[in-house]
């Protein structure tokens, strides 16, 4: 029983030192000061403005469609509760 938990605890000491080496490398980076500029240049930030807009319309169009299609489902399942009407 002792080879069986001296793996699982390597295992998991193995695991977590290669979950938290990407956290620790950007601790890193950040402490040396190789971080990302905080503000876009006005280009890109043009360019990201208009790519958030396009996604918004695309969100907006694609909630219009799940509202549809929702009522489009309730209607079905109304009319199914109902069943046909007395011949």
């Amino acid at each position: 029983m002792r080879g069986e938990e001296a793996i699982v605890i390597s295992l998991m000491v193995i695991g977590s030192f290669w979950v938290l080496r990407p956290v620790a490398a950007a601790i890193a980076k950040r402490i040396a000061g190789e971080h990302r500029s905080p503000v876009p240049d006005p280009p890109q930030r043009d360019a990201i403005a208009a790519e958030v807009e396009q996604l918004r319309q695309e969100m907006t169009e694609m909630q219009e469609r799940l509202d549809f299609a929702e009522r489009l489902l309730a209607k079905q399942r109304g009319a199914e509760r109902i069943g046909p009407g007395p011949d």
